[in-house]
């Protein structure tokens, strides 16, 4: 499983992301900045998150699948997931992707 090594030894240091194995997590101010690993094969089921979350993948690959539309995304690829939208995701490769979630207050 990838241990974060991907992301800068600052970013190392950043506190565990509760629930979330693999995740370190940086607060900011109306948004959190996910700093995240998969290992390959991992699935996240079909759910939905009341944050607006845009993402790039910066290692490995993953199959993200977003109202029904599946798409392949690689190293360097942005993605964006609607608050509220039906979404699931399949990690083809070890993967690491940084993460923000936008909190729609």
């Amino acid at each position: 499983m990838p241990k974060n090594t991907d992301f800068p030894e600052p970013i190392k240091r950043l506190p565990p992301m509760a629930g979330h194995e693999g995740a370190l997590k940086l607060d900011a101010e109306g948004c959190d900045v996910v700093f995240a690993t998969y290992e390959a094969g991992k699935v996240l089921p079909p759910h939905n998150h009341d944050t607006d979350n845009v993402g790039v993948v910066t290692a490995g690959a993953i199959r993200l699948t977003v109202d029904g539309q599946a798409q392949r995304l690689g190293p360097g690829d942005w993605y964006h997931v609607p608050a509220g939208v039906i979404h699931a995701a399949e990690f083809l490769e070890d993967t690491a992707a940084v993460e923000f979630s936008f909190h729609n207050n």
